[in-house]
């Protein structure tokens, strides 16, 4: 049996155990032995991190050729349109190539989300809207750069799921201990 972790990583915390000057890491939340992250998410990224103790299972989560969807919630800039999202559907060029085709669609605000500290920045006379956003690629901020891309940057994203593994009523610093 392996150990697999679900983890809810808070705004501003790192992606690892070693400590860091300007962040919080992963050792402050999580104090299991000999578990490693299955993928990354940014500092300034939330929600779902998967830890384990087992390379095979960690590479089944990683590598590319498997091809497994991420949920990701994105609050934006803007009151996001149907061009936008069509274009997050079929594919959009990034610096780096094109991504592949998104599945993306518009949601309500999500309710029961917790407050991020600090909170996203409030404009007046800018409206923001929430997306719901799943991709089988990884690529380093890719979330956030496809939705600039289309014209509506991120000003907050939430990673909800992974495969069939998904954040459910984890709270930020919360972690779920699993064996597979």
């Amino acid at each position: 049996m392996s150990k697999l972790i679900l983890f809810n990583k808070p705004f501003g915390v790192i992606c690892q155990f070693s400590p860091d000057d300007k962040h919080p890491s992963l050792a402050e939340y999580i104090q299991i032995k000999n578990i490693y992250p299955a993928g990354r998410l940014d500092h300034d990224s939330e929600g779902l991190l998967l830890l384990t103790d087992d390379g095979k299972l960690q590479h089944k989560i990683t590598h590319p050729k498997n091809k497994m969807e991420k949920t990701y919630w994105a609050q934006v800039d803007g009151d996001i349109n149907e061009a936008a999202l069509q274009q997050l559907r079929a594919g959009v060029k990034l610096k780096d190539g094109l991504s592949q085709p998104a599945k993306a669609r518009k949601i309500r605000p999500p309710e029961n989300l917790w407050e991020r500290n600090p909170p996203v920045r409030f404009r007046k006379n800018i409206p923001t809207s929430w997306i719901e956003l799943k991709i089988k690629e990884g690529r380093n901020r890719q979330v956030r750069r496809m939705t600039a891309a289309v014209g509506f940057p991120t000003l907050r994203l939430i990673r909800r799921q992974i495969g069939d593994w998904h954040l459910g009523d984890l709270q930020p610093g919360e972690i779920k201990e699993l064996l597979v």
